[in-house]
């Protein structure tokens, strides 16, 4: 029945129909300057995939995938209707539309093509602003190379199904399939972060590299996935000469074996999480499991410790992602809801507001990118700054992504409140990636582990942030406070976390005087690391550009 009481007037009208990518100029800023050394044409083809891949996510379609698959959460099917115990996860049609454009666009593949890395970093900032339940399988099938790679035999068998562009989803052996996904199990009830404490146990069968496992899996992440790298324990007593040392190990476990038997893989529940609904996570029991050992008995932390980190890394990437996704909203809406006799954008206090979310959204997608290209280049300085760099940006960015997603919702008002709006879906996601992949604590620890232990770790840190040394003096005196922090690493457990988000800072803060507007990096640097700044957004120094700041960050549709 139709009304007349009253005409809607001074709301943002829907940001929909836009290039998600081209319009997010930090991020287009840093693929051209980490694409534009390599091989004659790889940047136009990495802008034009990009750029069509940046356009469907901003559509009026991609959008509602979003809304669906997060509406409609996977279902746990244990048994048939006979009673047969099958242990499927359903998804809603649009969970899979996701998905398959997702790895259609290559965000499983960075490991084998140039630039690879750096242009699915980029991709998966994109899609993953559509909804981000979807990244979990995407990630971990791409971090799941690193790993296999250890163990020829099965790189050679897995990884072309892994970075393959075709999803097809259902059990079925890999091998029939045109691509696979991966998923992954390490934590266990007794132990949590402390996988060293996984009960789950792995005995030898008579093929060699072959075990059966009996044990559980506390989180197991994307249970429908046609494989997964786990973590059991071998019963000691030989020797590695022997071939059966013992210890801690990693498996590859797939879903359906060769003959198109089920492996023994029981799905007790699904996880009903405060976010990152439309992604299964499960507690999963094996019973008998057949599994295949990837590297060395007593060697598992360390075989399976390359797909950890390009799963941290994609938790930096995936909150750059949900920031800047916010941040958008919130420059739209201020842009067009008009409030005190002008528009919310023009107001010195609002502009503040949304300068100082501009400034964590940039630094979080520069840190990113710039580790996505370090993986790229692979030398060895690279490698010994992602072995510093990446625990550091992790608990950083993904810290700080909660309170600038909350604070983003806070601009909306009433209308970021409600569900339509896509806030609060942004706002249960957030704190996620501060938890997958190790929590605060254990990236903090990981960071003081290889400050004690690899000398060369620090020296690649200090070289890359002494490129940006004598451009701007508070960045000088943020450096040298770091220095004088790292002085002493006895006693530093207890100020670890302090310690880390400085070094982040600091490594954002070179970054940007190097490579982002003077708008950006003098706002930056004044707030952050000159000490002129309030323990809430929205509280930036007087005497900035921040108009060209929040600029910067605005978005026509």
């Amino acid at each position: 029945m139709a009304t007349s009481t009253h005409t809607v007037t001074n709301q943002a009208p829907p940001l929909v129909g836009y290039d998600v990518f081209t319009t997010d100029r930090p991020l287009a800023e840093a693929v051209e300057r980490h694409l534009a050394p390599g091989p004659p044409g790889l940047l136009d083809e990495a802008r034009e995939e990009l750029a069509l891949l940046g356009r469907t996510a901003g559509s009026a379609q991609a959008q509602r995938w979003g809304e669906q698959a997060n509406a409609f959460p996977p279902v746990l099917r244990t048994h048939d209707r006979y009673g047969n115990r099958i242990d499927e996860v359903e998804f809603h049609p649009a969970w899979h539309r996701l998905l398959g454009k997702a790895v259609g666009s290559g965000l499983t593949n960075a490991w084998g093509r140039p630039g690879g890395h750096v242009r699915r970093a980029a991709g998966f900032v994109v899609w993953s602003q559509v909804e981000a339940g979807h990244g979990c399988p995407v990630s971990m099938t791409h971090a799941a190379v690193p790993a296999l790679r250890t163990d020829p035999v099965l790189a050679a068998e897995w990884e072309p199904r892994l970075t393959s562009r075709v999803y097809e989803p259902g059990l079925r052996p890999a091998g029939r399939k045109p691509g696979a996904l991966f998923g992954m199990g390490m934590t266990e009830k007794q132990g949590g972060s402390d996988v060293r404490t996984n009960t789950t146990r792995a005995v030898p069968l008579a093929a060699d590299g072959e075990y059966e496992l009996t044990g559980h899996k506390w989180f197991c992440s994307a249970p429908m996935c046609d494989g997964f790298l786990v973590l059991a324990q071998v019963p000691g007593g030989g020797s590695r000469a022997e071939g059966h040392a013992g210890g801690l190990t990693c498996f590859l476990v797939p879903r359906v074996l060769d003959d198109g038997t089920r492996n023994v893989f029981a799905i007790q529940r699904l996880k009903d999480k405060l976010g990152n609904r439309s992604n299964a996570s499960g507690e999963v029991e094996f019973d008998g499991t057949w599994a295949r050992r990837v590297g060395e008995e007593g060697r598992g932390i360390r075989t399976i410790i390359g797909m950890v980190a390009a799963t941290r890394l994609d938790c930096v990437l995936g909150s750059a992602a949900l920031m800047r996704q916010a941040l958008t909203q919130a420059v739209h809406h201020a842009s067009y809801r008009s409030a005190f006799g002008g528009p919310l954008v023009d107001k010195p206090l609002m502009r503040n507001v949304l300068a100082d979310l501009a400034l964590e959204s940039e630094a979080a997608t520069v840190l990113g990118m710039r580790l996505a290209a370090a993986y790229d280049a692979d030398g060895e300085a690279d490698r010994a700054l992602l072995r510093l760099a990446v625990p550091t940006a992790k608990y950083w960015v993904a810290k700080r992504c909660t309170p600038m997603v909350a604070e983003a919702l806070e601009c909306l008002g009433g209308n970021g409140y409600v569900e339509e709006s896509g806030m609060p879906r942004l706002l249960r996601e957030a704190p996620l990636n501060s938890i997958w992949e190790g929590s605060g604590n254990v990236q903090a620890l990981d960071v003081l582990r290889a400050l004690q232990r690899e000398p060369e770790a620090l020296d690649a840190y200090l070289q890359e942030v002494g490129r940006a040394r004598g451009a701007d003096h508070r960045l000088d005196g943020a450096i040298k406070a770091m220095l004088t922090e790292l002085a002493d690493l006895e006693t530093v457990e207890v100020r670890a976390r302090r310690l880390v988000e400085r070094m982040a800072l600091v490594l954002q803060g070179a970054l940007l005087v190097r490579w982002a507007p003077p708008q950006v990096a003098d706002a930056f640097c004044a707030s952050r690391l000159g000490g002129d700044w309030g323990a809430a957004f929205g509280t930036l120094p007087y005497g900035l550009d921040l108009a060209a700041v929040v600029e910067r960050a605005r978005v026509e549709a």
